[in-house]
């Protein structure tokens, strides 16, 4: 089992300070409904072994099987097209996880919308270690860290968004969300059809966030990133030879439905990439603190 790969699909970027590997193991740092927990895993070769700490400990211990795949069910899903059959024949083990954590997938889902991989990690890494906490247990000893409650994030006042590099759009997009508390995890086990609409329902949270979501802490397997800046240009130019907008990207999939985000997934494992001719989307130089930027508005 691609167990590394598969609990990598919960990671926001190299910097992550919830989820870091050491060594050979994968540490993930949670709030869960019971409470925080470090969660270590070593892969080996007839499974994973697992330790867990914290409050939340039996949780994510409980929960562990989903989060590695255990309820993705491929039934229905048919390839059809060359490169997406190899990729299952040389993949045949991966899986979409599920996390079961909500608030946990949709913090920094809003924090990437519209910005560079670069910028949103970042920001969502300062915001961990100014409101989280550090994992429990060795977690800790390990630079482990669990991301901050909805209310804290609730709470943030407005001016720390700006030093933390998120913009009022994306932060307030956040707290209103976060004003929500605990109910979002109340999603959890509901068909990803009403955590869709319950997302949608919040200004600032349109189609894009609510698939990441809903692929992250539900491994929804028709969720697609429709709005993301290179997911329907991959997909076309892998599947079709020329890059797709949003629109014929939609066309395309209709087929697959409900397992319209594999293929995404599938193509995103399989390559080859898309040459990248064009200017690659900049970091933003508007936001306080960023050197040669200006003042927010």
């Amino acid at each position: 089992m691609p167990v590394r790969r598969i609990v990598g699909q919960q990671r926001r970027g190299g910097g992550d300070p919830t989820q870091r590997v050491v060594g050979e193991s994968i540490w993930r740092g949670v709030r869960t409904p019971e409470g925080p927990a470090s969660l270590a895993l070593l892969p080996e070769p007839d499974g994973v072994q697992a330790h867990a700490w914290g409050n939340g400990a039996d949780w994510a211990l409980e929960q562990l099987p989903e989060l590695l795949g255990d309820a993705d069910d491929w039934t229905g899903f048919e390839p059809r097209h060359p490169i997406l059959v190899e990729a299952r024949r040389r993949h045949p083990d991966l899986r979409l996880g599920r996390s079961g954590l909500v608030f946990e997938a949709l913090m920094p889902s809003i924090i990437e919308q519209k910005v560079t991989g670069q910028e949103a990690f970042a920001g969502y890494a300062a915001l961990v270690r100014r409101y989280g906490e550090p994992a429990p247990g060795p977690g800790a000893d390990r630079g482990l860290w669990v991301a901050p409650s909805p209310a804290t994030v609730a709470a943030v006042p407005s001016w720390v968004w700006l030093e933390l590099h998120i913009d009022p759009a994306r932060s307030a997009a956040l707290v209103r969300a976060a004003a929500r508390g605990d109910a979002w995890q109340r999603f959890a086990d509901r068909p990803p059809g009403e955590l869709d609409r319950a997302l949608r329902s919040i200004r600032g949270i349109g189609v894009w966030t609510s698939a990441e979501v809903r692929a992250r802490a539900l491994g929804d397997p028709d969720a697609v990133s429709f709005g993301d800046y290179h997911v329907a240009r991959e997909v076309g130019w892998a599947l079709a030879g020329e890059e797709f907008d949003d629109r014929r990207m939609a066309e395309f999939l209709e087929p697959w439905r409900p397992h319209r985000g594999r293929v995404p997934f599938l193509v995103g494992v399989a390559g080859p990439r898309r040459p990248r001719r064009g200017p690659r989307m900049a970091p933003r130089a508007h936001l306080p603190g960023r050197p040669g930027g200006r003042p927010g508005r």
